[in-house]
């Protein structure tokens, strides 16, 4: 059987999309990139990922019953049919969007790709979009939306394929007619995202992040460049003029681009007014026109991720006033620089901020804005990029009043031997000013409890996640619902 043959056998006009189970089509065939949930008659595509390789477990497909092997190696089995591609990644997408009746062609695919802000400017993008009377689905780091108002958190920044192309259909049943994804530099770089033609891509910049994965910056960078270099002509890039990677980008796109920048004179301008505790009033500019945005977001860098946002609603079709509304309608990001809400007489943030650029621009935003001191309480993950743990604690130095290191998710790393390449960072780790508390509980509640007046606490990390991983558990924790419990006792 030959790839194509195999593409047939799963098309939409012999399978209804709305038969069976998600991935199961009308005579019982499915796609499974997971040996583990093959049952007879599926097709298994071994696909090599981030931990692990599937061409390590066609045998254990075989045995659950597949049909077919999709593979990009030579394999060799009598029991089944083996379909060998060049690319298994991008025939498991091919499969799945034919699968799925090509959701992605009858959308309109906005994607935002970057080290840091991927997150709030797709909400940005949403709210846009709502504003304009539209509905909008989502794949994000949060959640996944259809559009239909049933949001799942999800499990991925970017899902996997086959999460992708049912999604879509979903959307497309749900009656969106737009989306926006964050574009991980792991899903580019596995193909996730193949088959999808997106109507414009926005970049929001390159930092430090992810090199356990992709081993140099250039690889990280090149990573991210894939988005750019899969739009078509008459396509858009949105690329950040401040960033000194999007150059780069820049050379390798075909498509239009929009350039956009903070208090500088480019395709897309902001011009900030004012900002303090409670938010930022900036003027953005294009093609001669102006309009007034009062955001609740904080910081320079939101300023710039909103006018991401502007350029991908921009070419999606929506006027400015529109876009200004919209940009001006949304009033949180959960776990981005939020405001935890109450009485008392300082101020308590929760952030995502988990690479040192992230906590340099949060910790400036804030310090700007704090009439007493500031503390900041972090960590780093564990079985990640091991690099960014000292920059992480320069970064705190050079800005905060007060650091608590503590635990974030540690895995299958000590939390003391994480802990131990932070301090590195530190010019003066045995300064009174830094406190080293493992249990993440006990380090905020020694921040808020120490907490004065005009201070505040930075929280960060973790921002939305409702979880702490500690060797392979997966257990309830919620920085923000920490916060609370302990601030009662303040009030």
């Amino acid at each position: 059987m030959t790839f194509e043959q195999l593409l047939a056998l799963v098309g939409s006009e012999n399978h209804g999309v709305d038969k069976g189970p998600p991935g199961i089509s009308a005579d019982g065939v499915r796609i499974c990139v997971d040996s583990r949930l093959v049952k007879p008659g599926d097709i298994f595509v071994a696909i090599k990922g981030s931990l692990y390789d599937g061409h390590d477990f066609i045998s254990q497909a075989v045995t659950n019953g597949a049909k077919y092997i999709v593979c990009q190696k030579p394999c060799e089995n009598k029991d089944v049919e083996v379909i060998e591609v060049d690319d298994s990644s991008q025939a498991a997408a091919t499969l799945v969007q034919k699968r799925w009746n090509n959701p992605a062609s009858k959308l309109i695919n906005l994607a935002v790709t970057g080290t840091n802000g991927k997150t709030t400017v797709a909400l940005l993008v949403r709210s846009c979009i709502q504003t304009a009377g539209e509905k909008c689905g989502l794949l994000g780091t949060i959640f996944y939306d259809t559009g239909s108002g049933n949001a799942l958190q999800a499990n991925l920044t970017t899902p996997d394929c086959l999460t992708v192309a049912e999604t879509q259909s979903q959307m497309l049943k749900a009656g969106t007619k737009y989306m926006v994804i964050e574009a991980s530099s792991h899903a580019l770089s596995q193909n996730r995202l193949s088959n999808i033609n997106f109507k414009a891509a926005a970049f929001t910049n390159l930092t430090g992040d992810h090199l356990d994965y992709h081993k140099t910056t250039e690889n990280y960078l090149l990573a991210k460049s894939l988005l750019f270099e899969s739009l078509r002509p008459d396509s858009t890039a949105i690329l950040n003029k401040q960033s000194p990677h999007a150059l780069q980008i820049a050379k390798k796109t075909q498509a239009k681009i929009l350039w956009y920048a903070v208090e500088e004179k480019t395709d897309i301008e902001a011009h900030i007014e004012s900002m303090d505790i409670n938010g930022t009033v900036f003027q953005m500019k294009y093609a001669g026109k102006t309009q007034k945005v009062e955001s609740s977001l904080l910081g320079r860098y939101n300023v710039s991720n909103h006018l991401a946002a502007v350029g991908l609603c921009l070419a999606a079709g929506f006027d400015l006033r529109t876009i200004a509304a919209g940009l001006s309608s949304l009033k949180v990001v959960p776990g981005r620089l939020e405001k935890i809400d109450w009485q008392g007489e300082f101020s308590v943030f929760i952030d995502y901020a988990h690479t040192a650029d992230a906590l340099q621009n949060t910790l400036a935003t804030l310090r700007a804005l704090c009439n007493g001191r500031l503390t900041v309480v972090f960590g780093c993950g564990g079985d990640r990029d091991r690099t960014k743990r000292p920059q992480m604690a320069k970064a705190a130095e050079r800005l905060a009043d007060f650091i608590v290191v503590t635990s974030d998710n540690p895995r299958t790393e000590q939390p003391e031997f994480i802990i131990g390449e932070i301090v590195t960072g530190f010019e003066n780790p045995v300064a009174e000013t830094i406190i080293v508390e493992p249990d993440r509980k006990r380090a905020i509640e020694w921040a808020l409890e120490n907490a004065s007046k005009d201070d505040i606490v930075l929280i960060a990390g973790k921002g939305h996640e409702t979880y702490q991983i500690i060797g392979e558990q997966r257990l309830d924790f919620n920085d923000k619902l920490i916060a609370l419990e302990c601030l009662k006792t303040r009030v």
